[in-house]
Parts: structure tokens; C-alpha cells; sequence
């Protein structure tokens, strides 16, 4: 069998642990996870997960059991998750990130019985914090795990259709969702990134995100469908990883579009010298990723990028594939896998198929979330094209509304980006007594770049053929857009905080300021 038909045949494995079981008998001694100088194989991942699965029984883990865990991207937190996938416990991940207020907010409202934390971990007492929080069965499992007999165990899971996954919306705005998630939703996720990007098992991947994020399982089961290994980072940072990629000659990174163009801003530092040698593919999702990215990642560093549409609801929607056209890796974020149902609905996308979450904890945020077909609200914008790509437009909550006319935030961002004054740049609606909202953009410059200016700004968006009555009406210009610790999408509701209170400037309807 090949590399591609023994994939499809172990994607179809019932849960999570039939797919590690079945992947150890068949290349046991393969990498599978690389961290410094450590490796762990795909037999030493089961053996390993078995051993500590007995020790987990041992304190009183049980099939069902709720355990959270705060833990950093180690080789140690694969283990210890695939573990509790082996007991059948329900297991709730939460960023390492995350604080007080969205940790106690996770433990409140999945009633976990246990609590496994890092310690002190990058300065910060998790341990305590999790005392403080009045958390149940709190234990370290940084370095050491609890380990025992693997002849105690209770057969693993049968079926991979029961919850058997919280994870946690970002919260930005207010208080997390928990998403209900079972194994065969994220084999479903995971297999669609894989067959998309046409690996092997001689490619070298990496994880340079929290493995707590929605993203661990879905690149993991990328890893047990096709045989090969992938590099993670504790503590992600450029240049500082990149001997990491060097080391070990890893073919495949990515993460997100900020991802992509910290890799850029690296290579700009040397132009025509590879920064990564070995890399031929970057990849990754979770946010928007205007054109000129893709065409400067392919110009500049000379490897291919593949983006795709996915949500801690959906881990994987669609993917670009190697194989695709320039203008539909460019413009599109890939095509849904034969599973995956996509409507468009108003414009919205809504989605129908196996990996889609069970719903939410809360049953109220459920009922509003799926529509009487049994189609997931995504609150994304889109449509379609003929070939089947899905073109995302914009959010449904980042659309603005000035004098009754509708505004794509998008639309903008993605011609700003194509300007060399611009390095990033997100496009807000600020609250506007005349015209109900105003446009608002917020860039990050390039070093060496010169003063950018709200006219000089508006006259370029014009020669891009920008409607006027879409022109910004502000410019605001920072040091460093704000981030999340995930996958560093740009919060913007931090600027619509900072900036609502502030005097606005406007432009003229015939694009001058005023």
C-alpha cells in the first residue's frame, strides 16, 4: 500500500487510540515527536501513553472522568493526552496562556474532577493559581508523569462518537464556550489537513502553537495517518527556533498568516539564502490571509503555501492543496474534504459533516448556534466558487456600517497589504454619531519604513479602484498590533476600545481629509 492508502484506511479508525494502536503495530520505530535533542517514536507513544494511562487509573481516573490540563507544548502533554484518550476520559485543554478569569471559567463549567498543571512555568505559579481557583484533584505533570502497570486497565474506548473533548473558545469578548467534541470529529478535522497537503512519510512537520489549542489533535492525526514526525516548540519565537528547523530539516511549518510573515520578515534579512533550507511547504489557518502574502511567501522564500478555514467548532473546513491553481491558493482557502457540507445562507457559511463539534456545553448557545437543517452558524462570511473553493469575504461582526451602506473590514486589509509601507494591518469600525460607524485602520510598519500618512493611505486605495465612501477615515499607526498567544490573530476588540473614545478624522467624499 502506498503512503496515501494506508492513510485513508487508518482514518478510518473508530477513536483516537485505535488510530495510535494501529500506527504503532505498523512503523513502530519511526519519530514521532522530535524536541531538542529527545525523540519519541510511534511505539514508544503507545507504550508510554499505556503506562501512563495505569497511573492515571491508579489515582481514580476513570472512563468519563473530566480532567483539565493547563500544559505546555511537550513531548510529555502528547502522552499524557493520549493517556486520558486511552482511559476514555473526558479531557478539557486549556492554553497555558490563560489566566485567572478563563481557567477558573473552564474549571466552573466542566466540573473537572482533576486538574493537571505545569507548576511554575515561564514565571508564572500555575499550581497556585489553580489553589487560589479552589480546583479539584490539582497535580504537576511537567517532566514526570504518573506511570503504572498497563495490566489494570479497562479495555480502551469502543466507539469515538461520545464527547469525550471540551475545548475552549478564545473568550475575547466574553466568557469562553465550551465546544463538545468527540475522537472521530477530530480524526475527521485531522484527516482533512492531511489529505489536502499531499505529505509523506518523509516529510518533517512542526508544531509552533500551544498543543492545547484545537490545532494539537488535528496536526497529530495528521502525523499518525501518514508516518512522519514533527518538531515542537515549547517557547516559540524567530530567530531563536530557527535552529530547531534546521536541525532536524523540517519540510513543512506553519501555523497562521502572522506565522507566515514572521517567516518573511526573516527571510528579508537575507534575500536569495534560504532560511530554512530543507522547508518546501508552509501551511496553516485560523485567520485571514491576504493575497500578497501568499504571492510574497512563494517570490521571496520559494516555497509553496496552502491556507485553509477551520474553528475550535471545526478544526479543519477546507484546506489548499500543493496542486491547486496560484489564483485559488492565492485568493481561496481550499476546498472542503467529500464529508464536509458547506451552505451559504445570507452569505453566511454554515457547515454540516463529521467534524463538526456536538454543540456546547451550554445547551442555550447550541440551540442559537445550529440552524433547524442541522447546519452550524459560523458567523463567516463567504461564497463558493465554481470549482468548489470557498472564498472567505469577511465576519458577519466585522462588517461596517457607515451611513447605512455595508463595509467589508477584508476588502481593505487585503489592498493595504499590498502596500510597502504596510506590514500588517486590521481594519476597525469605530462608533460615529453622524454616520453610525467609521473606518478605522491600525498598521504596523516595516523597519526603514517611511511616514505613512492618512492621505497618502486613502490616494493609494484609490488607485486601487477602492469605492470612496469605503476609504478609511482614520489611521492609526503602532508599534505591534495586539495578539492572542495562540495562533496571534489580531484582537480587535482591543482597538475598537482603545480608539472608540478618541476624536476622529474623515475624509471628503472626493478622498481628501477634512
Amino acid at each position: 500500500m502506498t503512503d496515501v492508502d494506508t492513510a485513508h484506511a487508518l482514518g478510518s479508525a473508530r477513536t483516537l487510540w485505535e488510530l495510535v494502536a494501529r500506527r504503532a503495530e505498523l512503523t513502530p520505530d519511526r519519530p514521532v515527536f522530535l524536541q531538542e535533542d529527545r525523540t519519541l517514536t510511534f511505539g514508544g507513544l503507545h507504550d508510554s501513553a499505556e503506562r501512563v494511562a495505569a497511573g492515571l487509573y491508579g489515582m481514580g481516573v476513570r472512563p468519563g472522568t473530566v480532567v483539565a490540563w493547563q500544559l505546555p507544548t511537550r513531548i510529555e502533554t502528547a502522552v499524557f493526552s493520549f493517556a486520558l484518550a486511552r482511559l476514555g476520559a473526558v479531557q478539557s485543554p486549556v492554553i497555558p496562556f490563560y489566566r485567572d478569569r478563563e481557567v477558573g471559567f473552564a474549571l466552573r463549567e466542566s466540573k473537572a474532577e482533576y486538574f493537571a498543571v505545569p507548576g511554575a512555568w515561564r514565571g508564572f505559579d500555575h499550581t497556585e493559581m489553580a489553589g487560589r481557583l479552589g480546583a479539584k484533584g490539582v497535580f504537576e505533570a511537567y517532566g514526570e508523569l504518573p506511570e503504572g502497570d498497563p495490566a489494570v486497565l479497562p479495555a480502551p474506548p469502543a466507539e469515538g462518537t461520545s464527547v469525550r473533548w471540551i475545548y475552549w473558545t478564545s473568550g475575547t469578548t466574553s466568557d469562553p464556550k465550551g465546544v463538545l467534541h468527540t475522537d472521530r470529529s477530530l480524526i475527521a478535522g485531522g484527516s482533512c489537513l492531511a489529505h489536502a497537503l499531499h505529505l509523506t512519510a518523509d516529510d518533517v512537520g512542526s508544531m509552533a502553537f500551544p498543543y492545547a489549542h484545537i490545532a494539537g489533535p488535528d496536526y497529530t492525526v495528521m502525523l499518525l495517518l501518514y508516518g512522519f514526525p514533527a518538531v515542537l516548540f515549547e517557547q516559540f519565537a524567530l530567530p531563536d527556533a530557527l535552529a530547531e528547523y534546521r536541525a532536524h530539516g523540517v519540510t513543512v511549518a506553519g501555523g497562521s498568516t502572522a506565522f507566515y510573515s514572521m517567516f518573511l520578515a526573516e527571510q528579508r534579512k537575507q534575500p536569495g539564502v534560504p532560511v530554512i533550507p530543507s522547508l518546501r511547504l508552509l501551511a496553516g489557518g485560523g485567520a485571514p490571509k491576504p493575497p500578497e502574502v501568499y504571492h510574497s511567501v512563494v517570490r521571496e522564500m520559494g516555497v509553496q503555501l496552502t491556507h485553509g478555514y477551520g474553528m475550535t467548532e471545526v478544526p479543519m473546513i477546507t484546506m489548499g492543496s500543493p496542486d491547486d491553481t496560484v489564483d485559488n491558493l492565492a485568493t481561496t482557502e481550499g476546498r472542503p474534504p467529500a464529508g464536509m457540507e458547506i451552505r451559504i445562507v445570507d452569505g453566511e457559511v454554515r457547515l454540516r459533516g463529521e467534524a463538526v463539534c456536538q454543540g456546547y456545553l451550554d445547551p442555550a448557545q447550541s440551540a442559537e448556534a445550529f440552524d433547524a437543517d442541522g447546519f452550524l452558524r459560523t458567523g463567516d462570511l463567504g461564497e463558493v466558487t465554481a470549482s468548489g473553493h470557498l472564498i472567505l469575504t469577511g465576519r458577519l461582526k466585522d462588517v461596517i456600517i457607515r451611513k447605512g451602506e455595508n463595509i467589508s473590514a477584508k476588502e481593505i486589509e487585503d489592498l493595504l497589504h499590498t502596500h510597502p509601507g504596510v506590514q500588517d494591518v486590521a481594519v476597525v469600525g469605530l462608533p460615529d454619531t453622524e454616520r453610525g460607524e467609521l473606518v478605522c485602520a491600525v498598521v504596523e510598519q516595516p523597519d526603514g519604513a517611511g511616514e505613512l500618512t492618512l492621505g497618502a493611505l486613502t490616494s493609494y486605495l484609490r488607485s486601487e479602484g477602492l469605492s470612496v465612501h469605503k476609504l478609511p477615515e482614520r489611521l492609526e499607526v503602532v508599534d505591534a498590533l495586539p495578539r492572542g498567544e495562540t495562533l496571534r490573530k489580531v484582537l480587535k476588540y482591543k482597538l475598537r476600545e482603545r480608539y472608540s473614545a478618541a476624536e476622529p478624522v474623515s475624509v471628503s467624499e472626493s478622498g481628501t481629509v477634512k
